[in-house]
């Protein structure tokens, strides 16, 4: 069985920069059309995309609303990797939306080393 081209992006903004925290999930959206495994780790700032409602009213002009793009990407199965010291600090653990999973920094690595490429935002 052939293994599957894999890209990994690290998302590291929220509100504070909407375009950095869109572009990620239109590339992810992309690469799986392309059948590319891919996976999205939220770290810093960025954990807070999965905390409840956050993410509701996130755009940018020229992309669609980040809910609808994290919706497709969940909608496929994918799970958003959230950075659990960044989750403990925001105190958000009990507000996590589904398909999100607090992860440590073995999986990080683990993720990177599998992928062809690991981007960052």
């Amino acid at each position: 069985m052939e293994n599957k081209e894999k890209i990994v992006y690290i998302v590291t903004s929220g509100a504070d920069n909407p375009e950095k925290a869109i572009i990620p999930f239109v590339l992810a959206n992309g690469a799986m059309a392309m059948d590319i495994e891919v996976s999205i780790i939220l770290q810093s700032e960025g954990v807070l995309l999965a905390k409840k409602g956050y993410a509701d009213n996130i755009s940018h002009i020229g992309f669609d609303p980040l809910k609808k793009l994290m919706d497709q990407y969940l909608s496929c199965g994918n799970k958003l990797y959230l950075c659990g010291p960044c989750v403990k600090a925001r105190k958000m653990e009990d507000e996590i939306i589904d398909g999100a999973v607090i992860i440590g920094a073995a999986k990080v690595a683990q993720e990177a080393l599998s992928a062809k490429a690991v981007f960052s935002y």
